[in-house]
């Protein structure tokens, strides 16, 4: 009932991890197992990142921009904080033998997240309004894939990229 009333003012809900570092609010997104909590800890550990969910996200757009919010869903990791990020990157994940990150252009992104976006089937009133937030979304946050091993060097790759 949350997400009906929720997706058709602007909200969206996704299978992903939220960090706030120094301000810029960076997503993980994937499915379970991919890695998602385990790049919010390295943030954490080698960054200083806060960890505000380590797996489902509320993400809204406000006048201002998009902001990321932690939610009491936490999933198997035991992250869930009460609070914002303006949003910075949505990253989708991949392990790998090596670390090599990409920005996402065209069908890419929406192959990247669609599987981790919530959409309300059960509510045909909210579809639209949910599939314009996200087309909003993806208009203005950009989103990169990152292949890596779960080490520190991942973490400077993508801050390097990010430049942050």
């Amino acid at each position: 009932m949350l997400y009906s009333y929720l997706v058709t003012r602007r909200t969206l809900l996704m299978h992903s991890s939220l960090i706030d570092y120094q301000g810029n609010g960076i997503m993980f997104l994937g499915p379970s197992g991919i890695g998602k909590t385990t790049q919010a800890e390295l943030w954490n550990q080698f960054a200083g990142a806060d960890i505000l969910n380590g797996d489902m996200v509320f993400v809204r757009e406000n006048p201002d921009g998009f902001y990321g919010y932690g939610s009491p869903w936490h999933g198997s990791s035991p992250y869930c904080m009460n609070a914002k990020v303006k949003l910075r990157a949505l990253i989708t994940l991949e392990q790998a033998s090596e670390n090599s990150i990409r920005r996402l252009s065209g069908f890419d992104v929406l192959q990247g997240i669609m599987d981790q976006v919530f959409l309300p089937h059960w509510y045909p009133e909210g579809m639209t309004p949910c599939l314009d937030t996200l087309n909003d979304l993806l208009a203005q946050i950009p989103v990169y894939h990152l292949a890596c091993r779960p080490d520190e060097d991942a973490v400077q790759l993508l801050k390097n990229e990010l430049q942050i």
